[in-house]
């Protein structure tokens, strides 16, 4: 057989495997249940200056790129969550949609996508609205299965918004079932610092193991973030703060 011959019956044999079933390159199988569903729920009305919302943004991502942030993501039993970005003023939009992450590169994708996330909206504090989007638009499409399903609410003011249905019945629609616990983060700069943290723990957090851990500033919001991450993550209980 001439060196030409046997090229040919190689490229063949080849091209006949790949019609095989189960010899082509294995798909990557979509996760069936993923320890924590996610949901960042960020504050963009009008009190948020660009600047703070820079600082919102890089919070978060700096926050995926931190070790502790990442080892505590594959530390559960099916090493993985799903995580997902929504801006909220006026009329709160998706900005980041279910992301798996499953590794320290899923991790800093993620961060990525949130540093290019454009703003939203930049109007009234409207965290009903939020919350509605999130139960009518959000939770129903997550991809998978999860363990326990988190909202984490962050901002710096109250609802100003006068919403048809308040804040309160909204969250308590949304936790009813035991499914859902919303954690908060309430950011103590501004006009409404020394009543927002009573604020959120009254009308915001609710269901299994809520809690509040507060950001002394916007500039403190990334290492806020990254506190609240590993407790949310890692399910372990945090100490003080809780509603």
């Amino acid at each position: 057989m001439t060196a030409r011959a046997a090229r040919r019956l190689l490229a063949t044999a080849a091209a006949l495997c790949l019609l095989c079933p189960g010899s082509s390159p294995r798909a990557e199988k979509p996760a069936e249940m993923v320890d924590t569903a996610l949901v960042l729920a960020v504050d963009v009305s009008d009190s948020v200056t660009p600047e703070r919302f820079a600082l919102q943004m890089e919070g978060i991502a700096r926050a995926f790129e931190d070790s502790g942030v990442q080892a505590a993501i594959v530390s559960g039993p099916h090493r993985a969550i799903f995580v997902t970005l929504v801006e909220w003023s006026n009329r709160p939009a998706v900005s980041v949609p279910w992301t798996l992450i499953t590794s320290a590169e899923d991790a800093r994708g993620f961060a990525g996508r949130v540093r290019r996330a454009p703003r939203a909206d930049s109007q009234f504090t409207c965290m009903a609205a939020a919350l509605q989007l999130i139960a009518d638009k959000v939770l129903p499409f997550l991809p998978a299965r999860a363990e326990r399903t988190i909202i984490d609410v962050s901002g710096d003011g109250h609802d100003n918004c006068n919403p048809q249905v308040q804040v309160d019945a909204v969250r308590d629609a949304l936790v009813a079932g035991g499914g859902v616990t919303i954690n908060g983060l309430p950011i103590l700069e501004g006009d409404e610092a020394t009543t927002l943290e009573a604020w959120y723990r009254e009308h915001v957090i609710g269901g299994p193991g809520a809690f509040l851990l507060p950001a002394a500033s916007f500039k403190d919001f990334g290492r806020a973030m990254r506190d609240k991450f590993i407790i949310e993550i890692s399910a372990t209980t945090p100490r003080g703060g809780r509603g």
